[in-house]
Order: structure tokens, then C-alpha cells, then sequence
């Protein structure tokens, strides 16, 4: 074989090994990795049809601690003039009727000499009347003058009566009142300002020598810490929600406290458009103070029907919107994002983006958000 016949032929059998790789490799099944990867369920992975179930809402908010009012009085002054004694400090426990602060003033010895005129006067009059009661069964007088007596003896009765409430009224004791109708001499005492109601006194308005003005000057705040209010904030698509009635739950730091929503208010703040919710919350320990911020979760009495689906199922993309995966016909999984309402519990309610019958990751969701960003 000639050196030209020799070169042919090394290249014809070279021609024929690469002709029949590339044959051998166009016989061999293309592999799609993106559907082996995606098509049978990741390990931890587990899946739910979604359905809808009736439910009880819970609606959680924020809100503001405030005295009960009904359990709760700022105390004005019954008598003008400077104080003199203050006799409780902040924080002081005080029953009803416990002296508060005395007070100098000239209306007292005024309403004591009133009070002295007026028994005396009264006595007179009734003593008159009832001799001429006498008079008239012994036709020594006549029925008119009998009349007028009485009538005497009732207008001074009825004067002295209201010398004795003007004196209670300035917080003077019985004693001292049965003392200056006896007509013995009594300590000019001044007013005193009393108490109205058991409780703890949260705030001192005065200080020792300031002037007050009768029924206007307030001088302390005492309050009934048993128990308080809470206002929460309802926003007006959770309002159909909420009614009289209604348990609630306020936190305050590592606090719970169990309440009761007993007002809801008939007006929208036009800043916020929130409604003010008033829940009366038991105190115990009085964990809970004016003004203190809480977080409030209500739970409506009314039944719903919607989505629930596991918290674990819900996760948050970039924009921190909320999304679950959904299962596709062929296997394979997709993001969907979803709209949601109340947690309950290791429930969240759903509110658009579901539909029932769809399937859905409820747990190792995050397995999956893992592999679409390795």
C-alpha cells in the first residue's frame, strides 16, 4: 500500500469513530434539570388544600390606659379661701370621707353664726307655735294666728336645716355641728376638703397657702386603681367586628390582662379614622397606669367563614409583602402573594389571594424560598 492510499484510509476510519459518538450522543435522552429539580416534593417540605372554616376574628390594635371614671373624681374645693393644712401626700391610700387639706377661711365663722341664729330663731318659732296651739284648744286665739305660727316655726326650721348642710358641705364633722346648736363654743376649724370616694390619691394640685375659689379650684385626684379603662383604636373596616361585649386581652410589657369592651364611640377621629374602643380592665397589682402605651387584641363575639392557614405558610418577599407557595398542576411550586388579617394563634386569617381547593406549602416553605436564591 502506497504512502497516499495509507493516509486515506486512517482518515475514513477516523471519519467513522467521530460519526458514531455523535450518533451515540444525539441517541441519549435530553435532560431537563430545572423540571427534575422542581418536579418531586423537597424533603421537609409538607402541603395542605386550602378550605374555608369558620372562625372567630381577633383584631389587634394599640391603646392608652385612663382612670376609670366611674371610679375616679378630682376634688374641688367647698369653701374659698388659702390653705392651710395639707394633710395626704401622692400615693396616699384614703377612704371615703378622709380629710384631705384644711382650709382658713371666714365663711366658716360666718356659717357658724348662721347656724347659732338659725337654731335659736328656730326654737323660738317652735316653741311659739306649739303654745299657741294651746291658746287655740282653749278659744283664746284664732285659727289664723295658729296658722301663722306654724307657718313661722316651719320657715325657721327649714332655715336651719340649711345653715346645717352648708357646714357639711365645708366638710365640718357632726359633733362640731351638734356642739354649735347647743351653742357651746367651738375651735374654728376652717373648711375641710373630704374625700368623695375610697381610692389612692394619684395627683396634689395645691400646695399649703394658695388661694382656692369654691367649687372651682380642683385640689386633688383621687382614684380607684382596682380597676381601669383602656382605649384602644379600631379602624373602621374591623369595626363591624367589635361590640359591646367583647373579651379582650391587653399587654402591657410581660403583662397580660384580661378585659371587656364596654363603650365604643359613635364618632371617627378624622386625623387617624380610627374608632375609640373603651375596655374596663380588672388592675390587680395596678400593673397598669394613666397614659401607659399597651397592645390590645380583641375577640369578636361574631362568627366568620373564611382561609386559615398556618402561620409557618406565610412568608415575606423583598417589598415585605406577604406570599405562600402554591402548588402547580405539574408539580411544581410558585409564589403567590396573598392578602392577611388577624392572627390566631398558630392561625393567620387570609383575606384575598387564596381560593379553596388550591394546594399550599405549610411547612418548609422557607426550604423552598432558600433554593430560588442559592
Amino acid at each position: 500500500m502506497n504512502h497516499l492510499t495509507r493516509t486515506l484510509t486512517v482518515c475514513a476510519v477516523a471519519l467513522l469513530v467521530i460519526a458514531g459518538a455523535c450518533q451515540k450522543q444525539s441517541d441519549a435522552p435530553a435532560t431537563d434539570t430545572t423540571a427534575t429539580a422542581k418536579s418531586a416534593l423537597p424533603p421537609n417540605v409538607q402541603t395542605a388544600t386550602v378550605a374555608t372554616t369558620p372562625y372567630q376574628r381577633t383584631i389587634e390594635t394599640t391603646g392608652t390606659v385612663a382612670f376609670d371614671q366611674n371610679r375616679s373624681t378630682q376634688v374641688l374645693s367647698p369653701i374659698s379661701g388659702p390653705v392651710s393644712r395639707i394633710l395626704v401626700n401622692i400615693g396616699s391610700r384614703v377612704r371615703r370621707g378622709q380629710a384631705l387639706a384644711t382650709v382658713s377661711s371666714p365663711d366658716f365663722a360666718a356659717d357658724v353664726s348662721a347656724l347659732r341664729k338659725a337654731e335659736a330663731t328656730a326654737r323660738n318659732t317652735r316653741r311659739i307655735a306649739d303654745l299657741d296651739q294651746q291658746l287655740f284648744k282653749n278659744d283664746a286665739i284664732a285659727r289664723r294666728d295658729v296658722e301663722q305660727a306654724q307657718t313661722d316655726a316651719i320657715n325657721a326650721e327649714a332655715d336651719r336645716d340649711a345653715a346645717i348642710q352648708e357646714l357639711r358641705s365645708l366638710g365640718v364633722d357632726e359633733n362640731t355641728i351638734s356642739a354649735i346648736r347647743q351653742n357651746r363654743p367651738v375651735e374654728n376649724l376652717g373648711g375641710i376638703i373630704h374625700s368623695p370616694i375610697s381610692g389612692e390619691v394619684v395627683e396634689k394640685l395645691v400646695s399649703p397657702g394658695q388661694l382656692l375659689q369654691a367649687a372651682t379650684t380642683p385640689t386633688f385626684t383621687v382614684a380607684d386603681l382596682s380597676s381601669v379603662w383602656v382605649m384602644a383604636n379600631v379602624f373602621e373596616a374591623d369595626l363591624p367586628s367589635v361590640h359591646v361585649g367583647d373579651t379582650a386581652e391587653v399587654t402591657a410589657g410581660s403583662q397580660n390582662l384580661s378585659g371587656k369592651v364596654d363603650y365604643i364611640a359613635a364618632i371617627v377621629d378624622p386625623n387617624t379614622r380610627a374608632v375609640a374602643v373603651r375596655l374596663e380592665v380588672p388592675n390587680p397589682g395596678e400593673v397598669l397606669k394613666r397614659d401607659m402605651y399597651v397592645r390590645v387584641a380583641i375577640h369578636s363575639q361574631q362568627r366568620a367563614q373564611g382561609i386559615l392557614i398556618p402561620v409557618s405558610a406565610v412568608l415575606r418577599d423583598d417589598q415585605n409583602l406577604p406570599f405562600v407557595f402554591v402548588q402547580k398542576p405539574d408539580g411544581t411550586f410558585a409564589r403567590q402573594q396573598v392578602q392577611i388579617g388577624s392572627r390566631l394563634g398558630d392561625q393567620q386569617e387570609i383575606t384575598g389571594g387564596l381560593t379553596p381547593g388550591q394546594t399550599i406549602v405549610i411547612e418548609g416553605a422557607i426550604f423552598l424560598q432558600t433554593e430560588e436564591h442559592p
